[in-house]
């Protein structure tokens, strides 16, 4: 059994190699650092006495999805479980944004997650099984004035996962989406996200417990994940509240 999982080189990526790889699944790792991921493969083989092969690619790029499937088959092989967790997000208003960095965001987060299982699910359907997991977040449930772009593609993550889930049903083939709320990551620095950046003030779950969640459910075939028990609540009660309160809300907590 192979696990191939994306952004594997820190933060809840990292994670995911770690617990597929002491349950004795071998791991395919792609992120952008050839040095890190080869650290992290060195280690989990050591430790877990499991194969591991780092494949250095960066995934913003809008052709690295078919790069990934050619260097897996040129390998030889076969994804019995795919993870895409890579992503990143970028805080700030829209108008005043890198527009670079909006545009590798959505590659990131949509285009490659996409691509990426378009790819590997035709072997899924041929063997009638596999299970596909995507990192979504609980941003996925509104809009997010601040964060504009990263809350409307995880909203796209979700509602993508919850679709494909209900077409690979017949294959045997289970589809989940991860919504995890803020963790502690390398998200923070990277978006500017200031509840993040404050590790001593703001106590969040660690990357390994989201990762350890998310496995489970992946495991169990459960379609929409969502770590923790008040932004389980916090996702429901978005429905019952005006859009525009949810908008104000939101615009005020990650302002």
């Amino acid at each position: 059994m192979i696990a191939l999982i994306t952004g594997a080189s820190k933060g809840i990526g990292r994670a995911f190699a770690t617990e597929f790889a002491k349950n004795g699944i071998d791991v395919i790792l792609i992120a952008r650092s050839q040095s890190l991921l080869d650290e992290l493969a060195k280690k989990i083989r050591s430790k877990y006495s499991i194969k591991a092969y780092p494949i250095a690619i960066d995934l913003s790029i809008q052709s690295s999805a078919e790069d990934v499937y050619r260097s897996v088959n040129d390998l030889g092989l076969t994804v019995d479980f795919l993870v895409n967790n890579a992503g990143f997000g970028d805080h700030g208003y829209f108008a005043d944004s890198n527009r670079q960095k909006q545009t590798e965001m959505i590659n990131l987060n949509i285009i490659t997650l996409t691509q990426l299982t378009h790819l590997f699910v035709q072997n899924m359907k041929e063997k009638c099984s596999g299970k596909i997991l995507n990192v979504a977040s609980t941003a996925a449930f509104q809009p997010g004035p601040s964060m504009s772009v990263y809350f409307a593609t995880k909203s796209y993550v979700l509602s993508f996962s919850e679709a494909i889930a209900e077409e690979l049903k017949p294959y045997n083939i289970t589809v989940t989406a991860l919504c995890p709320g803020p963790t502690e990551s390398d998200f923070g620095k990277v978006s500017g996200f200031k509840l993040l950046l404050n590790p001593q003030k703001n106590k969040f779950p660690s990357s390994q417990e989201v990762a350890e969640f998310g496995y489970d459910k992946m495991m169990q075939g459960k379609l929409i994940a969502i770590h923790g028990f008040f932004n389980s609540i916090q996702a429901t009660a978005v429905r019952f509240f005006p859009r525009n309160i949810i908008r104000k809300i939101t615009h005020l907590k990650i302002k």
